[in-house]
């Protein structure tokens, strides 16, 4: 019996490499797309690396007088001197820190120069018998110097999430301009947020601090590579069928030419088991 398909072979090899190809364009456009994000990711840990314990700056050197924050001084240690707004304290909820749901401190403080800026002081967890805080480290009361590395505000959240009172679902700065006092929102930067280094004088007691930003690099190069290698691995299965449909090929055509329709080796006899030769032969001699 041959093995060979009812379609012309032309046309299963052509729909085979047509396979191939269009798996090898979605691989490459899955490939590009994580060498986009490993590119991206990169370019995230440089600015970190170059910014994160550089010196101190001024404000206004990282802020444009439109308020807006240049992508490029992310993580930008600046010297804020001022008096922390302390009424218009702040909780942001569910943060990922110390393996729980905690919450982040915000205090906005106004600089001598009229200017609000928020604050992130750190973390605090929940509390032993409730979902909020037991205790909130209070920031230093009076004139303050602080360090803080600028970072731009967060996207509003999605589904319209919202907080009680006191809380913010985000570090999204319009949302948090709502919730505090309006002789603090009016003299709010929303360009971007500080995270607390250091504070002259310091508190008695801190909320604990952020953690750095992770350095690794993410497994997107290595998935980009792996992307790359199946599309290879679609040619080679696609040429391993080709060869192998080939070979059943010839092999019908030699069959064919000797006359064969039989198959090439004939089936085994049944082997008799010995002990039951030995049982017929001694019933044989009674």
């Amino acid at each position: 019996m041959s093995r060979r398909a009812s379609a012309p072979a032309a046309v299963r090899w052509t729909a085979y490499v047509a396979v191939a190809i269009v798996f090898a364009i979605a691989c490459a456009f899955l490939s590009n797309w994580q060498f986009t994000r490993n590119s991206a990711r990169a370019a995230q840990l440089a600015l970190v690396e170059a910014n994160y314990d550089a010196p101190p700056v001024a404000l206004s050197d990282v802020l444009a007088p439109d308020g807006a924050l240049d992508p490029l001084d992310e993580w930008q240690p600046v010297e804020l001197v001022g008096e922390y707004l302390t009424d218009d304290q702040l909780l942001v909820r569910n943060r990922p820190h110390g393996g729980t749901a905690a919450f982040e401190v915000l205090v906005p403080i106004r600089l001598t120069d009229g200017r609000v800026v928020v604050l992130n002081r750190g973390w605090v967890p929940p509390g032993e018998h409730q979902p909020d805080p037991d205790v909130v480290p209070g920031a230093p009361e009076g004139e303050v110097t602080v360090i803080a590395r600028v970072r731009p505000g967060e996207a509003a959240p999605s589904g319209g999430r919202s907080a009680d009172d006191g809380k913010v679902p985000n570090i999204n700065l319009p949302i948090i301009a709502d919730a505090v006092s309006p002789e603090t929102a009016a003299d709010l930067e929303q360009g971007a947020y500080g995270i607390v280094v250091s504070e002259d004088p310091a508190a008695a007691t801190m909320p604990n601090a952020l953690e750095a930003p992770t350095e690794d690099p993410g497994p997107h190069l290595s998935y980009a590579i792996q992307w790359i290698l199946f599309a290879i691995m679609g040619f080679i299965f696609i040429g391993y069928v080709i060869r192998t449909e080939l070979r059943h090929r010839k092999e019908d055509a030699e069959d064919a030419a000797a006359g064969v329709t039989a198959p090439r080796r004939p089936a085994a006899s049944p082997r008799r088991d010995r002990d039951a030769e030995d049982e017929d032969a001694l019933l044989d001699a009674r």
